[in-house]
């Protein structure tokens, strides 16, 4: 659960990231957390950013989806879209995360897409709307995240995750 095999990357983004000799994969994973949640990352340009998470075992004790699990996955979503809006010398570190639930889900995945609503020079602003399989909004997030450079201390740790 949560491994990266089916992420699509423009092929621009792979080159200059590996210049840097950074693992691209690895640098816009779930992290641990999303790893446990059963996150999955299927597309990611700073335009379009889409992803997966399981139902089965992201509930409350009602059964029904936790909307913190929805919080994770549209913090993770937008701040890959982020990540990339930002570019190899930029970190992006998430400063506002809104979500708005709109009905239960009890099993199955839920697919999230993150879209820019601003990508400017130091915060990029992404909505996220999270569905399930019958396509019906379970969730609407907006997550605005700051871009900072890269620091000699932030390239050692990118290695991990790219949420914030």
């Amino acid at each position: 659960m949560g491994e990266q095999q089916h992420v699509t990357f423009p092929q621009e983004v792979i080159d200059e990231y590996a210049s840097l000799g950074v693992d691209l994969r690895a640098l816009f994973s779930a992290g641990h957390l999303g790893t446990r949640m059963g996150v999955q990352i299927l597309e990611a340009s700073a335009e379009r950013v889409v992803g997966t998470m399981p139902v089965e075992g992201n509930t409350q004790p009602y059964g029904l989806l936790h909307g913190g699990a929805s919080a994770v996955l549209a913090e993770t979503l937008g701040s890959v879209g982020s990540m990339l809006h930002g570019g190899a010398g930029r970190i992006a570190v998430g400063v506002d995360l809104n979500c708005t639930h709109h009905r239960g889900a009890r099993s199955g995945l839920v697919t999230g897409v993150a879209t820019p609503v601003h990508r400017g020079r130091s915060t990029a602003t992404y909505e996220i709307v999270i569905s399930d399989e019958a396509g019906k909004r379970v969730c609407t997030a907006r997550l605005t995240c700051l871009l900072r450079d890269l620091g000699p201390k932030d390239a050692q740790q990118t290695s991990g995750t790219a949420t914030g």
